[in-house]
């Protein structure tokens, strides 16, 4: 099982972003040895932006949420597993995961992503 962190224990601070501030997303949050760290930019009701680092091996296990969630990969490799069907991503690239579908993030090697969620307007695969 992957030992999660928030940015706060790593040291970051875990405020919302400021408006009007360009930033780098992968500079949001460090790697951490045998560890994911996530920092959550922003959450309301439609939903969250939450960047992570995951170390090489580490993993979320399958679930399902009831937003569309959107990995937006900033660094590394990774492989998404939805609704059964292994999904290679790599920096640059962005992917769909959609709502009450079942999904897990595995990390190939060391990579960062920006993890949109956004509340589904319905089910619709």
């Amino acid at each position: 099982m992957a030992k999660t962190r928030t940015a706060r224990a790593a040291g970051r601070d875990t405020g919302a972003l400021k408006a009007a501030e360009a930033l780098k997303l992968a500079g949001l949050v460090d790697y951490a040895a045998g560890s994911i760290v996530s920092r959550t930019l922003a959450k309301n009701r439609a939903g969250t932006l939450t960047v992570f680092a995951f170390d090489e091996g580490q993993d979320l296990s399958e679930h399902e949420a009831p937003f569309d969630a959107f990995v937006q990969v900033l660094d590394g490799e990774a492989t998404l597993i939805i609704d059964g069907k292994p999904v290679r991503t790599r920096a640059g690239e962005i992917t769909r995961m959609p709502a009450n579908v079942p999904h897990a993030v595995q990390a190939v090697k060391r990579f960062k992503m920006l993890l949109i969620m956004l509340k589904a307007a319905t089910a619709a695969r």
